[in-house]
Parts: C-alpha cells; sequence; structure tokens
C-alpha cells in the first residue's frame, strides 16, 4: 500500500512538472492594446482584433449578418487614440470593425491572404460577407488591394488621407520587400501590382469611396493618391461613387477633423450596414 502511494506520488509530480513544462512553452497568446472594448484572437497565425458593439442596434435584425468594417493597417499601435471617436460612432452603430496585422505588407497579396483569413472568420462568427473598409495612410494600400482582389466583397471603401500609390510612399526601395521582389522589379511591375495602377477593376464593379485628404500633405501627397483614384474613376464613367473631402492646408496630421469626419462616418455605417 505505502509503494502504491509512493508511486502515485512520483507520478502526480512529474505529471506536475510536465504541466510546468508545456505551459512555458505554450505560443504566447496575441496581445495588442484596444483603444475600444473588443477582443484580440488568432487567425492564420496573425494578431487579429475586433470592436464589437455592445448590443445589437435598435433597428438591426436577429437573422441578418451583422455588419462591420475591415480595417487597415492594423499594426501594434493602429488603430490609436486618435481615432477613438470615428470607432465609437461605429459601435454605437452596431457595427464592428476588424483587423489583422499584416505588418508592412503595402498592399502586397501576404495583406490580402491574411485579410481574407480574417474575412472568413468573420463570416463564421456571424458576420456579413461584404464589410466596408477603411483605409487609413498607407491602410490606403491594404483597403485598395483588398477591393481590388475582391470588388464583390467590398461594400465601400473609406479613406484618411490614404495612400494608393506605393511609389509616393513608402517608396519602391521600402514596399519591394513585401512583394518579394527588387525594387527595380516592383516598379517595372507596377501596371500589376501598383493599387492605383488597378483601380479601374474597382470602379467597373462600382465600389464607392469616401475620402477626406488634406491639400498640404507632403508625405502622402493628394494628387497622386486621393485626386488620382477620382480622376481614374472619372474616366472609368463612375466618377459619382467618389466623395473626396479635401481639407484645405492640412497636411499629414492628427488634425481633429480628419478623424471626426461626419461624411466618412455615415458613409461606412451606411455601406455596411445596407450591404449583407
Amino acid at each position: 500500500m505505502q509503494r502504491s502511494m509512493v508511486v502515485r506520488a512520483v507520478w502526480a509530480g512529474v505529471a506536475g512538472v510536465a504541466g510546468i513544462v508545456a505551459s512555458a512553452v505554450e505560443p504566447p497568446r496575441p496581445a495588442k492594446n484596444l483603444i475600444l472594448p473588443g477582443e484580440v484572437f488568432e487567425v492564420a497565425g496573425r494578431t487579429a482584433f475586433i470592436f464589437t458593439p455592445a448590443e445589437r442596434a435598435g433597428d438591426e435584425p436577429i437573422d441578418r449578418p451583422r455588419p462591420w468594417i475591415l480595417y487597415a493597417p492594423t499594426l501594434p499601435a493602429y488603430p490609436d487614440n486618435a481615432e477613438a471617436w470615428m470607432h465609437e460612432q461605429f459601435t454605437k452603430a452596431g457595427v464592428a470593425v476588424a483587423g489583422v496585422d499584416t505588418g508592412e505588407s503595402y498592399g502586397s497579396s501576404a495583406g490580402v491572404n491574411a485579410a481574407e483569413a480574417l474575412h472568413a472568420e468573420m463570416v463564421r462568427r456571424g458576420y456579413a460577407k461584404k464589410p466596408a473598409v477603411l483605409g487609413r495612410s498607407r491602410g490606403g494600400l491594404w483597403a485598395s488591394a483588398w477591393a481590388i482582389a475582391h470588388p464583390e466583397l467590398t461594400a465601400g471603401v473609406g479613406g484618411i488621407y490614404p495612400v494608393y500609390d506605393w511609389r509616393t510612399y513608402p517608396g519602391a526601395d521600402k514596399a519591394a520587400a513585401a512583394y518579394g521582389v527588387s525594387a527595380t522589379e516592383l516598379t517595372a511591375r507596377a501596371n500589376e501590382l501598383c493599387p492605383i495602377e488597378r483601380i479601374a477593376v474597382a470602379a467597373e464593379a462600382s465600389v464607392p469611396f469616401c475620402i477626406i485628404h488634406g491639400d498640404a500633405d507632403t508625405v502622402v501627397p493628394l494628387g497622386p493618391n486621393s485626386a488620382e483614384l477620382q480622376k481614374r474613376y472619372r474616366a472609368a464613367g463612375k466618377g459619382d461613387l467618389v466623395t473626396l473631402i479635401v481639407a484645405e492646408g492640412q497636411g499629414h496630421s492628427f488634425w481633429e477633423g480628419f478623424f471626426h469626419c461626419q461624411p466618412l462616418v455615415d458613409f461606412l455605417i451606411a455601406r455596411a450596414k445596407e450591404n449583407r
């Protein structure tokens, strides 16, 4: 009897040590500071987040997929506190916001693939197949690349001083690694790989845009980015689908007007809710 008790004690000790060792080698859970109530989770090996509405809005049918906004760029610092008011308006209206960290993917296929994995997870959770998309700054490359790759899954695209041409920011030298090619090759393949050069795909699919951009922006110039997108939509006969709000005298900054833009907020909420 005593020997049996000793054996059980030994095995219990071994199991306890094994449990400690196992917990020590478990991969860490995704970590991200959220500016609003929500959830941090992992999708396709990447950190993702969702800002969840507290409850369905009063006009939200319980038998319909829930509306949401695909946000970019999801990075350790983004979304940040400057955007808190805007995201609060979304969640108060019953619209979730979700994103996945793809690093500095600059609109490449790696970023699109990760967004596809997030999209599948959101649909599995009962969210709509056709979200609206919001891209801030370089997030515009992510957002436009998604709209080009999946216009059928894009309810509309919003932008806050967005980049649509990586030749203007961050430049081919920095963007090349994300595309797995040299800067020279990336530049030579701009017609194939640069979102602004393929934006006609989104225009032909009638994907609407609402953008706010400063006319004094020297980091992401208005002309070759947001204004060029509007120009190309007009050339495709779809100019009425682009609302471009030009913030006079504003650059690439934390000016409150960029993040308290009611027309942009209203556009994204309406598009998210109307296209499920």
